[in-house]
């Protein structure tokens, strides 16, 4: 799920890109924008604003984007492509609101977050409002349309209750966290990817293709946020770097360095600093930052973001080497070199 915080650059580009599928990722999204706001919108005043709040917000439409892309390997032009996108937005949309609230956030996508806005109530029945609405359009897609929806919306509940209760004692803490990557944020990118294909009508060995490369780019695509958060400046992550330090967010570099059996006096003050807790001190804070960007572990974690990326450019070589392949191709290079 989306980390709280302003814009990030685009992980895709169109520039050079086949003007006619850029022509028709953009049709598709330009018709999910009014799908969003017209199965959001309600006569009641309040329930009205706040389910418009993050939906006029923006954001990149990553999930939706998939979904077109997914389609361009069947009939783009199918008339479920573009619902079957806004249901895999409403679902991250919902998910949003919720998260705000376990975080405690102040803002969301540069306006103030629905729970600093409305309360903690309010923000809570507003994602449930909206995860009724995605199953509501779901169901004008069919059966196997709700089945997919319900299940990976099961995933990301799996995923998000892993990551609060966090590893069971003696479970590998890297393994754990990978999985809660996987549940959270893998499950509902690799549904956005196999909804294109589906309502496109693409060939079922193409749609397995596209669900494999979307679990693994979305968990590439994560990991590669946490990198972001301590190698990146404020302005490239959207965010001040080191929050997660500073919160006492366990992420992946963080996860090796604490496993690692560096003697060396840096890594051994690294571990120190980590298994601390927050670091909310700024001295110990600037500090341990300062170490992770220098450490083993951070190599290891963009190593481990490239293996993903890899592996998910590898599920797309059974797929038409067309120009919506190559744009896919392209995703995994952006994912893999913004951490370099």
């Amino acid at each position: 799920m989306e980390k709280a915080g302003g814009g990030r650059r685009a992980l895709i580009s169109f520039d050079g890109v086949d003007p006619d599928l850029e022509a028709g990722v953009r049709a598709i999204l330009d018709g999910v924008e009014g799908t969003l706001r017209e199965t959001v919108a309600s006569s009641d005043r309040l329930i009205d604003e706040a389910a418009k709040h993050l939906v006029e917000a923006g954001g990149k439409r990553f999930r939706p984007m998939l979904v077109a892309l997914g389609a361009q390997f069947g009939d783009p032009r199918s008339p479920m492509v573009v619902p079957a996108a806004a249901v895999v937005e409403l679902t991250h949309l919902g998910t949003l609101y919720h998260d705000d609230v376990m975080d405690e956030a102040e803002v969301r996508r540069g306006a103030p977050s629905a729970n600093s806005r409305w309360g903690n109530s309010i923000a809570i029945l507003i994602g449930d409002y909206l995860f009724a609405r995605a199953a509501d359009l779901a169901a004008e897609l069919g059966l196997d349309a709700v089945r997919i929806q319900s299940r990976t919306f099961a995933r990301l509940v799996h995923g998000q209750i892993a990551e609060t209760l966090g590893p069971a004692e003696g479970e590998d803490r890297v393994a754990h966290y990978l999985n809660v990557i996987a549940e959270k944020t893998g499950s509902l990118i690799a549904t956005s990817a196999r909804f294109g294909g589906m309502f496109g009508g693409a060939q079922e060995a193409h749609i397995r293709a596209l669900t494999e490369y979307g679990e693994t780019m979305g968990i590439a695509f994560q990991l590669s946020d946490d990198l972001l958060d301590i190698a990146s400046d404020s302005e490239e992550s959207g965010k001040t770097p080191g929050t997660d330090l500073r919160e006492g967010v366990p992420t992946l570099p963080a996860l090796y360095a604490l496993e690692s059996d560096d003697s060396d006096a840096a890594a051994v003050r690294l571990r120190e600093l980590l298994s601390s807790g927050p670091l909310v001190d700024d001295a110990l804070h600037a500090e341990a930052l300062g170490l992770l960007r220098e450490s083993t572990a951070l190599k290891r974690a963009r190593e481990t973001v490239r293996s993903y990326a890899e592996r998910s450019r590898a599920a797309l070589l059974t797929l038409p080497d067309a120009p919506a392949r190559q744009a896919m191709e392209s995703l995994c290079d952006s994912i893999a070199d913004r951490t370099s």
